[in-house]
């Protein structure tokens, strides 16, 4: 029997209250899982606000109250033991705009980790090809139409004579399937403990760096950047989130810190791997119809402004993506 009602309101009304608001969150993002202490926590308030309403049900004098956590008890039930077929439902405008940027953000120290990488290799690319232009033939070895002169393809690439000319969807697609490709492996070379990954990264920065520089050289960086920018603004985000897949497999295997065994740690990890490397997925196909139908355009066709300003507008727009969508549902 509740001895002061006036008291037991007070105190136990925040347990209802924060219920309610888990109840109310649950039921307007039907696929939002919980983390297993959200688990705990809904229980432990749905056994409270239990417990709350065998005590209310002894006062007859209070029936809206009593209704009222026989309603709250009733929803938290439906959550703790039945088993929504909604959640299974398949959202994938959801899934983009805030299941994957929230997985991105989870993991913001291994990203940089991953762009640290990267520059690194860029650094050192452009370094070889500053102090010797001849290290373009150790560089490039995988990439011989870069062996040329800048200028020269320049000049090419603006009396409209791509290599590409007349086949730019078999073109785009190409792109999309070997940039997932690299991206796919990035992520599987984690099981090398990271090691794979790693010398992808730096390969690509090294790759990345050793262009720039040649291009900059040659006095073609208005080109450079041209040409680049549109596909590139969001081709090279997404290799490097594949990066941080793989760096995160890594660390799922070396468990560092963690006495979780492995199969719980990969089990655990899986849903953000699968996560990311699918919004990889879907950026790079976006890259490539950029790269086939825009970044092949040159000046006089497309003036190089254009093509610098959409490319800094999209990457602005994919970091600002990244950085904020989706905050709003997100849990701390």
């Amino acid at each position: 029997m509740i001895i002061n009602l006036e008291k037991f309101v007070r105190e136990e009304e925040p347990v209802w209250q924060e219920l309610e608001s888990i109840l109310d969150r649950l039921h307007h993002d039907a696929v939002r899982r919980l983390t297993l202490s959200e688990v705990r926590r809904l229980h432990y308030l749905y056994q409270r606000t239990s417990a709350d309403l065998a005590k209310v049900a002894t006062f007859s004098s209070e029936p809206e109250m009593a209704r009222y956590l026989e309603a709250l008890v009733a929803r938290a039930y439906g959550e703790v033991h039945s088993s929504d077929r909604r959640r299974g439902r398949l959202r994938p405008l959801h899934w983009f705009f805030k299941t994957f940027p929230q997985t991105f953000r989870r993991h913001t120290r291994v990203f940089l980790l991953v762009v640290a990488i990267t520059l690194v290799g860029a650094v050192f690319g452009g370094g070889a090809v500053a102090l010797d232009t001849r290290s373009k033939s150790t560089i490039f070895t995988v990439f011989p139409h870069l062996l040329g002169d800048p200028s020269e393809r320049v000049r090419k690439e603006e009396r409209g004579n791509s290599r590409i000319s007349g086949r730019k969807g078999s073109f785009a697609g190409m792109l999309m399937v070997n940039n997932t490709k690299v991206s796919i492996t990035a992520m599987g070379l984690g099981m090398t403990y990271g090691l794979g990954t790693i010398i992808v990264l730096f390969y690509n920065g090294l790759i990345l760096g050793a262009v720039g520089m040649d291009y900059l050289l040659a006095g073609e960086g208005v080109f450079l950047g041209g040409w680049l920018l549109p596909h590139g603004s969001v081709e090279i985000p997404a290799i490097l989130i594949a990066g941080q897949a793989g760096l995160l497999l890594a660390g799922a295997l070396i468990g560092h810190g963690q006495r979780l065994t492995l199969r719980t740690r990969l089990r655990r990890l899986a849903p953000d791997l699968v996560t990311l490397i699918f919004g990889v997925a879907v950026l790079l196909v976006w890259a490539g119809i950029i790269e086939a139908f825009f970044s092949q355009y040159h000046h006089p066709v497309v003036p190089y402004w254009v093509k610098i300003t959409f490319g800094a507008i999209q990457l602005s727009l994919l970091a600002a993506f990244l950085a904020r969508s989706g905050r709003a549902t997100e849990q701390p």
